[in-house]
């Protein structure tokens, strides 16, 4: 049974950081392209992240670029997304996702999603 299990949510002041991390039980994630997506109250699910296999490579959205870091550690079968200089508007709940094929910026093209965590940005 394949599970992806977010942490490190919670409550922050706006310019304040904050490290989310995914752990991959039940697939070897050297074999996953992950990401990371966002959704805010009211709002549609968007791309925040993505990573490919090796972690040469990553994506970010527009709205997080310079500011949010995604990163693996596929020894560890982990997946993490550094948030700093957070914004008001960054309040969403993060989900950690996993792709067999190339990482992208489609919720259509993951597989296999996590239940979220709370992050929550006070201005």
């Amino acid at each position: 049974q394949v599970q992806l299990v977010e942490s490190g949510g919670g409550l922050v002041q706006a310019g304040g950081s904050l490290r989310l991390s995914c752990a991959a039980s039940g697939l070897s994630i050297s074999t996953y392209a992950m990401g990371w997506f966002r959704q805010a109250p009211g709002k549609e699910r968007e791309f925040v992240a993505a990573i490919i296999r090796s972690g040469s490579s990553t994506t970010h959205a527009d709205s997080v670029k310079g500011r949010f870091t995604i990163s693996r550690d596929n020894a560890k079968n982990m997946v993490y997304l550094q948030m700093n200089s957070l914004k008001a508007e960054d309040t969403a709940v993060y989900f950690c996702v996993a792709a067999a094929t190339m990482a992208s910026v489609r919720a259509q093209d993951y597989r296999y999603w996590g239940q979220g965590t709370q992050v929550t940005v006070s201005s």
